[in-house]
């Protein structure tokens, strides 16, 4: 290996942790404003009652074997490529329900138990992570990455 293609690599390592925890901190600060929605059927009723006040759409995609679940994928990104939102595919679905399930939060996850999509409201448009995120999607996007993917560490 030369040592651009270990310096590339390694920014770009950087780069996904960097995103993941930014990721991680966005969702559990929408959780708190009340403005994440959690769950595939209530992100579409969301996404076609209101798609301007969505921000980011995280679609969790441990379960590639699922085809009902890529059908769903498949439907909801087309809306949000369609409304402007950004899109980020994120595997770790247990990290996810760890992290939110320690903020105390049992309103839909209990109900649905689906954390396949998310949804991240308008909630602050200006918010550092969010912004961020959207950095990190833009930049995957140069780089032949349609929808930008993460993978979530346990820790």
């Amino acid at each position: 290996m030369i040592p651009e293609d270990n310096f590339g690599s390694e920014v770009m390592a950087n780069r996904m942790h960097s995103a993941g925890l930014a990721l991680e901190e966005l969702l559990v600060t929408a959780q708190r404003q009340d403005c994440l929605t959690v769950g595939i059927y209530e992100s579409a009723k969301l996404l076609v009652a209101d798609p301007d006040s969505v921000a980011l759409c995280v679609l969790v995609v441990d379960d590639e074997e699922d085809i009902a679940l890529q059908i769903h994928f498949t439907l909801l990104q087309a809306f949000c490529c369609d409304s402007n939102i950004t899109i980020l595919r994120v595997s770790g679905v247990q990290r996810l329900q760890r992290l939110l399930q320690a903020e105390d939060w049992n309103r839909n996850t209990e109900e649905s138990g689906d954390f396949h999509c998310m949804l991240v409201t308008n909630q602050q448009a200006d918010h550092y992570r969010l912004k961020e995120l959207g950095t990190y999607c833009k930049e995957s996007r140069r780089m032949d990455q349609w929808i930008p993917e993460l993978a979530l560490q346990d820790r």
